[in-house]
């Protein structure tokens, strides 16, 4: 199975670029988007031109802002979110056989400290919820714009950043807290500590063309699926965001 997630920044904006063209060329079978910035009345005709099954969204109740979608080649039990107030469209949670899959777009905390304190709260919301599904003895798998750089690997000018929303402590903190959990980064599980590896560039400065970046889109999974886990990757050759579409190769029908 294999599963791409992407901050496409725009779906609207993604499609007037034809930034979607290459998905055609590929088998996938789950495509997480984040930040769509649509209603569903808003969908482009393109996305149902892709070729996927099914099709979900949860858009934010603001115009133009946040909102997820998923495309998928599987039937699934789709929820918006059962462990967070969301009137921003951040998640979708996929059900099926002992599977879970969460779509989420994770809080920004850099406009100012109340949203901040927002995107703590739904790290912390969200930690509690995936203790209770392990518990349960659910497989997980997490994609998305976590919007947190977890190591000073994972960005080009850490100590410039360490006082900036994205890699704050209390960011990276909660990463060590899912990893101590029990989950692993997919990225880092296949790949180690290369460097200059990342999924986000600013549009200022020519940073992409120069790789001055962040890697915040990650895929987790739960230790029960590690020996399922075939591959991870960053597709920076695909363009159209600010974001580059990362993924994951599952072993499981």
């Amino acid at each position: 199975m294999k599963l791409i997630s992407w901050n496409v920044n725009g779906l609207r904006a993604i499609c007037d670029k034809n930034g979607l063209d290459w998905i055609l060329k590929e088998k996938i079978d789950f495509l997480g988007f984040q930040e769509i910035k649509a209603h569903k009345e808003q969908i482009p005709k393109k996305i149902y031109e892709l070729g996927f099954k099914h099709l979900y969204s949860n858009s934010a109740q603001r115009a133009g802002y946040s909102g997820v979608m998923s495309l998928c080649n599987f039937e699934s039990e789709v929820r918006e979110c059962d462990f967070f107030e969301d009137d921003e469209g951040r998640v979708l949670e996929h059900r099926f056989k002992n599977f879970i899959l969460f779509n989420i777009y994770f809080p920004n905390g850099q406009k100012d400290e109340q949203r901040l304190n927002f995107k703590m709260k739904f790290y912390a919301d969200f930690l509690s919820y995936l203790e209770k599904l392990l518990k349960e003895g659910k497989e997980i798998i997490i994609c998305g714009d976590v919007n947190t750089a977890h190591k000073e690997i994972d960005l080009t000018h850490p100590k410039a950043n360490q006082n900036t929303s994205g890699f704050l402590p209390i960011e990276r903190a909660w990463i060590d807290s899912l990893l101590k959990l029990g989950f692993i980064d997919t990225f880092r599980e296949i790949h180690g500590a290369i460097k200059e590896k990342y999924s986000w560039w600013s549009y200022r400065m020519k940073a992409r063309e120069k790789n001055v970046g962040w890697r915040i889109d990650y895929f987790f999974i739960s230790k029960n699926l590690k020996s399922k886990l075939k591959d991870a990757f960053i597709r920076e050759d695909i363009f159209g965001s600010d974001h580059a579409p990362v993924g994951i190769e599952l072993d499981i029908d």
